[in-house]
């Protein structure tokens, strides 16, 4: 035990060193913040909300802190596994005030919480969603508005539309092969004359009778 005493103060020292060490490099791999967190599809008990990662970071999934405001109501989504960057919250109040944070979730732990972004639910008669800010808080942008056409959608039109361009063009072809067919017969026919017998008397008609003169002598 005596050999151990003088040790000692130079043992915490290097103990210290380790885990401020150690403690650097998780911070290293912890991935940055999102950004561009917003919020959409305001409804009266449901929102989405959505947000940016910096390129260049392995991230493995996202953390959401949804909390509601003058009321209870704290909720935390963890999701792993993913690459996606929007979730929908359900089971909203309507009418009712909420601020949401995303954290980002890597190979080393999560990154520190996002902006607050603070939104509020529509009333059950609303259609268009009342916005309010507040200090320090993020307003909410790009609500409900026309939806763009995807990319599936466009190419399915694209394809009937080539399908009935082809069906048309199909029905126009036929239409003059049957055109040019009638006009090839109809000269054929004109040129037929009356039918004629083997000798070479037409069929059909009366024979003109030739005046016959009789004679009588005295």
């Amino acid at each position: 035990m005596a050999s151990l005493m003088p040790l000692s103060p130079y043992l915490s020292p290097t103990v210290l060193l380790l885990v401020s060490c150690d403690l650097g490099f998780l911070r290293a791999d912890r991935p940055p913040s999102p950004v561009n967190v917003t919020v959409t599809h305001l409804r009266a008990n449901s929102a989405t909300v959505s947000w940016d990662v910096p390129e260049g970071n392995i991230v493995i999934g996202y953390s959401i802190s949804q909390q509601r405001q003058n009321g209870p109501g704290q909720r935390v989504i963890r999701e792993v596994n993913t690459t996606t960057r929007a979730c929908a919250l359900w089971g909203l109040a309507e009418d009712s005030d909420y601020t949401v944070q995303v954290r980002s979730i890597g190979l080393r732990g999560e990154s520190p919480p996002g902006p607050r972004v603070h939104f509020r639910t529509l009333k059950g008669s609303d259609r268009l969603p009342s916005n309010s800010s507040s200090p320090g808080d993020i307003t909410v942008e790009g609500l409900d508005g026309e939806r763009p056409l995807q990319t599936g959608e466009v190419v399915i039109i694209v394809v009937v539309l080539l399908m009935w361009a082809a069906v048309i063009g199909l029905f126009c072809r036929q239409y003059d092969i049957i055109k040019d067919n009638d006009s090839n017969n109809n000269p054929k026919e004109k040129g037929k004359g009356p039918e004629q017998s083997p000798q070479g008397r037409p069929v059909g008609t009366r024979q003109k009778k030739s005046p016959s003169i009789n004679t009588i002598d005295v």
